[in-house]
């Protein structure tokens, strides 16, 4: 079995603007700037058969390559429990488009049906036990965080390999948009 997901990575100098968001928030467990990436589509573990089917359903998607904006934080849970700290990206077309692609391939091969709304966002970090309060002063003190016209030339099938210094992601393979 393997652990999958379809994401769209970022180069070292975006992903160094990002992790330079990633201090001064207590309780917080960051997300490693090399794992830093939008995820277009989890996927989960699947046999090596499967994996076979959705790399050869994803080489097969032809959309053309588009623009990203990334804009603001935010958080999964709510502001007394919050469990997730995320940069939003703001949703596009073509975003969405080449979503419900991917999506779509990956249930053809075989791959279970994700119920969820694909809601873009890049996770920043984990929460645990972190008063809201400091959450919200992180948020106030860390101001509006915005990258556009983020060129989007080509999407990504990753390997996902849980270990105890939590999960490594490597690509497996690369598809060009366009």
């Amino acid at each position: 079995m393997i652990r999958l997901f379809v994401g769209i990575g970022f180069d070292d100098d975006l992903t160094a603007r990002i992790a330079a968001l990633q201090q001064g928030l207590p309780g917080a467990r960051w997300i490693a700037p090399a794992n830093l990436h939008l995820t277009l589509r989890f996927i989960g573990e699947v046999d090596e058969e499967v994996a076979e089917e959705i790399h050869h359903g994803l080489k097969t998607l032809a959309e053309p390559p588009f623009a990203l904006t990334l804009s603001g934080l935010g958080l999964f849970g709510d502001r007394h429990q919050a469990h997730t700290l995320w940069l939003g990206v703001e949703r596009s077309a073509a975003l969405s488009r080449l979503a419900a692609r991917v999506d779509g391939a990956v249930v053809q091969a075989g791959g279970r049906p994700e119920p969820r709304r694909f809601n873009p966002h890049v996770t920043l970090a984990r929460l645990k036990d972190t008063p809201p309060g400091r959450i919200q002063d992180f948020m106030d003190a860390t101001g509006p965080f915005r990258e556009d016209h983020l060129a989007v030339e080509r999407f990504t099938l990753f390997r996902s390999t849980l270990g105890r210094q939590g999960a490594q992601y490597d690509a497996l393979e690369h598809y060009p948009l366009g």
